[in-house]
């Protein structure tokens, strides 16, 4: 048997409920995504912040973890934040 997660589980039920629906317009759907998604990631404006060394380390190894270089992980840490979707455990 196959260990799903949560999420997994919640798709997999939605999907046999037969609540999916096949998208209109597939290429011009995926056209107008795509153009978001440059939009909301688009890196154009450069700071300069101070922090501890001791939290760079821990940023540094968080990112090393995900696979991802550090400056990513903190912009993607700022970006949740800023928009309401970094959620404290």
């Amino acid at each position: 048997m196959i260990d799903y997660t949560k999420e997994e589980k919640a798709f997999l039920e939605s999907y046999e409920r037969d609540e999916w629906q096949s998208v209109k317009n597939k290429k011009s759907e995926i056209s107008r995504y795509q153009q978001i998604a440059k939009s909301t990631f688009k890196k154009d404006s450069r700071i300069n912040i101070r922090m501890s060394s001791k939290d760079i380390h821990a940023m540094q190894l968080k990112a090393l973890e995900e696979g991802i270089p550090y400056q990513t992980l903190i912009t993607s840490v700022l970006h949740k934040y800023v928009s309401g979707r970094l959620a404290e455990k």
